[in-house]
């Protein structure tokens, strides 16, 4: 049931309105210093673009400080100032209606930076904001808590111990997966319109970025799972395994990759190629930045697979070399994040996660919301799938080493 209590309202936004001016204190552009004369008993006529300048800001925070004392007074619980800031701050950036910017805790933070490096302590799961507003399993890390549970990729993750969160709450949400070893912790699942629930025991998680292993004779296969840290070195050493024991050339597997550092993309590319462009980013203004690789690029010949749980990095990787004619692609059609942002802290230790650029194939070809086209289309069909959700048979797979065979 609402309550309508309009005139109180109109009584809240004036005596904020007349309060305003103080609020402008937390103004620092230009405009505050051509107003500060006037705010601070000084006097002159205003230009008419000042008048304006000076009513918007009035009524802007006017209006944000009517709001906050209107929930305070008559939400049915208590709410907390600080409550109340974090929810404006995190608005800002629901505003942009932008799954990949926002706001985050000095906490949120911290866990966030934790993950890059590759250890911690969770269930090993990577997650993303799809784009109905719900946070999304692009797929679990072999060997982890989750993969041996049975979470898919595909999986939407509903709640995380009875606490439900939007995929602009991806962050927050992933803190509250991870925490202590041997702690556990339930994750409510949506799959194909059935939900379940996984309660699972919280371990160290070690992430292995690069696993190679030798295919059928002298083919080898490297998978990436993602792009962290220490990925570009591990990809060289397996890559140099592989040279060194006679392979003819290698499947390299960006499956279920879900990106990752895109400098250390680019370094994984300089190993594959020997010149041209990797991709290029725009940011609003029309500016361009290309990324190229230095001349030095492994003699053995390789094709790639990708599904649609490639994304971000693993995308621009595909991209780069499908556009300059280095390997094959192989798979279906991959993610389509085709966007980078920046990670900036704040000074009082919590960030900002805020997408700057949007980056191209060298051909130019858009990657966001489109995704990367395979060279080769191959289908994983339902029959290939065992109940837990791994492989039968990897039609992919198969192809692929096909393909090295004729070349």
């Amino acid at each position: 049931m609402i309550s309508m209590r309009r005139s109180l309202l109109i009584i809240l936004v004036v005596v904020a309105l007349l309060a305003g001016a103080s609020a402008m204190a937390f103004y620092t552009g230009a405009g505050w210093d051509r107003l500060a004369g006037i705010t601070s008993g000084g006097s002159r006529t205003l230009t008419e673009e000042e008048y304006e300048e000076y009513r918007h800001y009035v009524n802007y925070y006017g209006k944000t400080e009517a709001l906050r004392s209107y929930i305070s007074d008559y939400y049915y619980r208590p709410v907390t100032p600080e409550e109340l800031e974090l929810g404006m701050l995190r608005g800002l950036f629901m505003g942009l209606e932008d799954p990949y910017s926002y706001y985050m805790t000095a906490e949120e933070y911290e866990s966030v930076i934790i993950s890059l490096t590759g250890e911690y302590s969770g269930v090993g799961v990577t997650l993303s904001p799809n784009e109905d507003g719900f946070i999304e399993v692009i797929a679990p890390t072999e060997d982890t808590p989750a993969y041996e549970a049975g979470i898919r990729r595909g999986d939407v993750i509903l709640a995380v111990d009875g606490i439900s969160y939007a995929g602009s709450e991806i962050d927050v949400a992933a803190a509250a997966i991870r925490g202590r070893a041997g702690t556990r912790v339930t994750l409510t699942i949506l799959r194909d319109g059935q939900e379940m629930e996984f309660t699972l025991r919280r371990e160290k998680i070690f992430s292995k970025t690069v696993r190679w292993e030798w295919l059928e004779g002298d083919i080898g296969y490297i998978r990436i799972l993602s792009f962290e840290e220490s990925t570009a070195a591990d990809f060289e050493e397996a890559l140099k395994a592989l040279e060194q024991e006679g392979a003819a050339g290698f499947v390299l597997d960006l499956r279920d990759n879900p990106g990752g550092l895109v400098d250390v993309c680019i370094d994984v590319a300089d190993l594959l190629m020997d010149q041209g462009t990797v991709v290029y980013s725009q940011d609003k203004d029309g500016n361009r930045e290309y990324f190229h690789v230095k001349d030095g690029k492994t003699e053995l010949p390789f094709v790639v697979l990708v599904n649609e749980g490639s994304a971000s990095s693993a995308e621009i990787l595909s991209a780069g070399l499908q556009d300059n004619g280095v390997a094959p692609i192989v798979g279906t059609q991959t993610y389509g994040k085709g966007v980078i942002q920046q990670l900036d802290q704040l000074t009082d230790g919590s960030a900002v996660n805020l997408t700057i650029l949007q980056y191209f194939s060298p051909k130019g070809n858009v990657i966001h919301g489109v995704g990367i086209q395979p060279d080769e289309v191959v289908e994983i069909e339902a029959e290939d799938i065992r109940a837990q959700g791994d492989l039968l048979v990897d039609r992919q797979l198969d192809r692929a080493v096909e393909l090295l065979k004729q070349r």
